[in-house]
């Protein structure tokens, strides 16, 4: 190979490595800035192809999507000096791209370490302001909407990261005082459920009494009612048979006998001890001749 083609060949490879070394791509993903001797010259560069001096200029990428800071369990004190374990998280991005990366050398394990401890103290100073019961239920978006905003106007200002929301994961006691929460709230579940069993049982004893009297009143209606109409039945019955008696009494007479008879002779072991001259016999005899 001649010298010209040689000279060639490294001129064109020269050339190669500068223009490989000019331009830079950013990702949709991406947030760039332009270091120049390691001072930044051009910051949040938008995603797409760019151009920078060769060799003497670098470009650095950095992830600007939606992140996610998972911190680890701590315990906690409230206002009254009860412990509390937190297990939380927190969703950020970078913000500022010259801030971040002057304040973290770009890293993000140096970004999320220094973000934890913002966290940490910001929830252990949002803890140390409520009580128990606020931390758990009564103001627990409004604690998050707080460590929120301030963790944010914090990690703005000294790390250029945007913090857009905190959340708890978890919250319990520690183990130590597990067992005594239980069982002191075991014990007010049980006398609360005395309460309302003494309750239902004088519930029941009112409702049973009342629906004693109701049916000693109905029952009582009932009968009134009844000997009522059983008084009705049986003066219209007299009034029949005394209206038929009247319409012939002889034959009347004949027919009460027959009933009686009836009656008295029904069984073979029925026994009548009778002068056969009674009245109760009088038509067993016969007709007298005039």
């Amino acid at each position: 190979m001649s010298n010209k083609s040689i000279f060639g060949l490294v001129i064109a490879l020269v050339v190669i490595v500068v223009g490989w070394n000019s331009f830079f791509i950013v990702e949709q993903t991406q947030r760039g800035l332009v270091l120049q001797f390691g001072k930044v010259v051009r910051d949040d560069v938008p995603p797409g192809l760019h151009f920078k001096l060769p060799f003497v200029q670098e470009a650095k990428m950095f992830d600007g999507r939606l992140l996610t800071l998972d911190t680890t369990t701590q315990r906690y004190l409230t206002l009254e000096k009860k412990a509390l374990m937190v297990d939380s998280f927190a969703k950020w991005r970078i913000a500022n791209v010259q801030r971040y990366y002057t304040a973290t050398s770009g890293l993000r394990s140096i970004a999320e370490e220094r973000l934890s401890r913002q966290l940490e103290s910001g929830l252990r100073n949002e803890v140390a302001r409520r009580t128990l019961h606020e931390v758990v239920a009564g103001e627990r978006d409004q604690l998050m909407a707080d460590i929120t905003g301030d963790l944010n106007e914090s990690a703005r200002r000294e790390l250029g990261i945007e913090v857009l929301d905190v959340r708890v994961k978890g919250m319990d006691l520690p183990r130590e005082v597990n067992r005594s929460v239980f069982e002191r709230m075991s014990s007010e579940r049980e006398r609360e459920a005395r309460e309302h069993r003494a309750k239902g049982r004088e519930l029941a004893e009112g409702i049973r009494a009342d629906a004693d009297r109701q049916q000693r009143v109905i029952l009582a209606e009932a009968f009134r009612e009844a000997e009522e109409i059983r008084g009705q039945g049986d003066a219209e019955a007299a009034s029949i048979y005394a209206e038929a008696y009247n319409k012939d009494p002889e034959f009347y007479s004949f027919y009460r006998s027959l009933q009686a008879y009836r009656e008295s002779f029904s069984s073979k072991s029925d026994v009548l001890v009778l002068d056969p001259s009674s009245e109760f016999f009088k038509f067993f005899k016969g007709a007298q001749q005039p």
